[in-house]
């Protein structure tokens, strides 16, 4: 969890800019807008923002806990470690 703690002001900034997004929706949700195109759109970026911190947050979880943080990986290890990311993102898209 040291990869938390260490990017922690940069995940709780994300944090805070979902919270906006989600606020919106809510305000959306509450009459002050009509159309639910964009609704739809507020609802769509939350889940793109949400999505973006949980690979972020994967992504270090790979490379800090999977891959052995007390010995260097090789370089397949390191490829493997990378395409995982790399599907995961893609997938949270």
């Amino acid at each position: 969890m040291a990869h938390v703690l260490r990017n922690r002001a940069k995940l709780r900034n994300r944090l805070r800019r979902i919270r906006g997004q989600l606020e919106a929706v809510e305000r959306a949700l509450d009459g002050e807008t009509e159309d639910c195109g964009e609704v739809l759109r507020l609802i769509a970026a939350c889940r793109g923002a949400l999505n973006a911190l949980m690979a972020e947050v994967l992504e270090g979880h790979v490379r800090h806990h999977v891959l052995d943080p007390g010995r260097t990986p090789s370089r397949q290890e390191i490829r493997g470690a990378a395409e995982v990311v790399d599907i995961v993102r893609r997938y949270l898209r």
